[in-house]
């Protein structure tokens, strides 16, 4: 014969803790919520999205110039400045340079202005005065 066995009662939760019970300890770490809404972030942000959204318009005229350079002025883009070499090659070529330039630009600007905050941020977060 086979023993039934009564099911187990439910004990009600509100969120996931039952009444009566020790809450769980808060998550170790820095509060990320915090960090997001310090003025320091915030003024970090604003900082690093003018940059980048600034930079990122300026290299997309150029590049749309470019284009529209190859598609609808032909002749200037065929003209040779000097053997084989044509305005529209050097274009081209100026195309990968200004790329190569902006990423340099951009890192030495990040060293300057964007990695000594976030090293404050970060400090701060953990705790550590500086």
């Amino acid at each position: 014969m086979t023993e039934v066995v009564p099911p187990r009662p439910r004990v009600a939760t509100f969120g996931g803790i039952a009444p009566g019970a020790a809450a769980p300890a808060p998550p170790a770490g820095p509060d990320f919520a915090a960090i997001h809404a310090s003025p320091a972030f915030v003024a970090l942000r604003g900082r690093f999205r003018r940059f980048v959204f600034g930079m990122t318009a300026v290299f997309f005229v150029w590049y749309l110039t470019y284009v529209l350079l190859a598609a609808y002025a032909k002749d200037f883009m065929a003209t040779r400045v000097t053997g084989s070499v044509t305005v529209g090659l050097i274009l081209g070529l100026l195309q990968f340079a200004s790329t190569i330039a902006i990423t340099a630009c951009y890192l030495r600007w990040a060293r300057s202005r964007i990695d000594p905050d976030v090293a404050a941020i970060r400090a701060a977060a953990q705790g550590v005065a500086r």
